[in-house]
């Protein structure tokens, strides 16, 4: 259960960050201080980079919050069920709900902020693939369990690099103004086609 005071520092994180990307969305990443952004968020500047250790993570904490979301899926799978079955299923659980991290997501903000994340601010991405490269380690990590390490390394690899290209696919074709329904037809015949792949390799 979350105590009162986890519940606090939750909604300050937030708010924290929501007004950031609101600016950032507005002006720009380049543009906007983190001053600027403390003063909307209404605390200090010591007490953001509390929550954030980085300018960068103001934005990309909402991706960040899931870091270890593959070898977890891949640690809880159900008794039988193979590595590459379990983040298949998840992934397109993901498309099914509209989880902006698969891309498939049409609303506006979402849009913006993929742009603003992949386009616009060579830092954002930067420390983005820093985030990545901790998901494909933890994933690694697990799937050794089952097998020797080198073929984990490159599973892992392969696996979470599979799914930035759908994502980023879902994404763009969303920011050309396709309608979502046909986008996610797309989307489910593409993932199950790339994990096929994953799966005969």
């Amino acid at each position: 259960m979350t105590g009162l005071r986890e519940l606090q520092r939750q909604r300050v994180r937030e708010a924290i960050s929501t007004a950031a990307i609101t600016l950032f969305l507005e002006r720009g990443f380049d543009e906007v201080p983190v001053t600027e952004v403390a003063a909307a968020a209404g605390v200090s500047k010591p007490t953001l980079f509390k929550y954030f250790p980085t300018k960068e993570d103001l934005v990309l904490h909402r991706i960040a919050d899931h870091l270890g979301e593959p070898a977890r899926v891949v640690r809880e799978r159900t008794p039988g069920e193979q590595p590459l079955e379990a983040l298949r299923r998840h992934f397109l659980d993901g498309l099914a709900g509209h989880d902006p991290v698969t891309g498939l997501n049409d609303h506006p903000v979402v849009l913006a902020y993929h742009r603003m994340v992949f386009f616009t601010a060579p830092s954002l991405l930067a420390r983005l693939h820093q985030y990545m490269a901790r998901d494909e380690e933890g994933l690694a990590e697990v799937l050794a369990e089952s097998t020797d390490e080198l073929t984990a390394a490159l599973l892992a690899g392969q696996v979470l690099a599979t799914q930035r290209v759908l994502a980023r696919r879902n994404w763009s074709m969303l920011a050309e103004g396709r309608p979502l329904p046909e986008v996610e037809l797309e989307a489910v015949r593409a993932a199950e086609l790339a994990f096929a792949m994953l799966t005969a390799s």
